[in-house]
């Protein structure tokens, strides 16, 4: 789809009832995040995530009804002030789950083409397809999170399952969505080699994949854990070290596409 016709589908998609006044519950902003996705981005985290990732540092995320309920507008509002530095990067919607609040989510994504701004969904791809469709219309990049590729070990990590993840990222194939991977290495539970190569191998079927990033396990976000009361399961983990983090890139280097940690 070229620039001009997108930028109709965004307005008839705030046409059909996907409008500035939605609102959504939205916990926080970044206005100059350089991780999440191509060149300076405004970073939206919304409420509300269906995961229980043993690693998440941002715990604070998971209810959904937390957070400041603000209208699409308001949040198109804060991101104009930032919009001269985002030339060359765009906006971001990450969580959180983004694919938790659809409606809001798509009408967003919808409203920054209208700003003719680039977009970019972070998802962990959890979440019915039908309520995907809109947000993957207006995201010119996903950044998928998979968190590990045996469904037991990911049930551990996350307390949901893989599958659905997996026919989300299908989807991504089959529009030809432009994507990236990104795999949280944690030490002794998501560095199980079988599971890192059969990601690659599952991988080679995605010519719309551009690239992998490795995100080493931190502990920034024990603290949120300790002060929401929740039992944090890492607190003797360790940052994988450069060796393992090697081992992994090479892993994944297999799949013909730039690794980047």
């Amino acid at each position: 789809m070229d620039e001009s016709s997108r930028h109709q589908k965004s307005a008839a998609v705030l046409d059909e009832g996907l409008d500035s006044s939605l609102v959504g519950h939205v916990h926080s902003f970044e206005s100059m995040g350089a991780v999440d996705g191509p060149g300076l981005r405004f970073v939206v985290f919304l409420q509300g995530c269906p995961l229980r990732c043993q690693y998440c540092h941002n715990p604070d995320c998971r209810e959904p009804t937390g957070g400041r309920l603000l209208s699409v507008s308001q949040v198109i509002e804060e991101i104009s002030h930032h919009r001269r530095f985002l030339k060359h990067g765009g906006v971001t919607i990450s969580g959180g789950e983004p694919l938790l609040q659809a409606r809001f989510t798509a009408a967003l994504l919808a409203a920054c083409h209208g700003l003719k701004l680039h977009t970019a969904l972070d998802t962990s791809g959890f979440g019915t397809l039908e309520r995907a469709h809109p947000i993957l219309d207006h995201a010119d990049l996903v950044l998928l999170d998979i968190k590990n590729f045996d469904p037991q070990r990911y049930h551990d990590v996350t307390n949901v399952d893989l599958e659905t993840t997996l026919r989300f990222a299908e989807e991504l194939r089959l529009r030809n969505k432009p994507f990236w991977l990104r795999y949280v290495l944690v030490p002794n539970l998501t560095d199980n080699r079988e599971a890192i190569e059969a990601l690659s191998r599952y991988l080679l079927a995605f010519p719309n994949l551009e690239r992998i990033d490795i995100l080493p396990f931190h502990k920034l976000g024990e603290s949120k854990w300790e002060s929401l009361g929740y039992p944090y399961k890492l607190k003797e983990t360790e940052s994988p070290d450069a060796a393992l983090i090697c081992e992994v890139m090479r892993i994944f280097a297999k799949t013909g596409r730039p690794v980047y940690s």
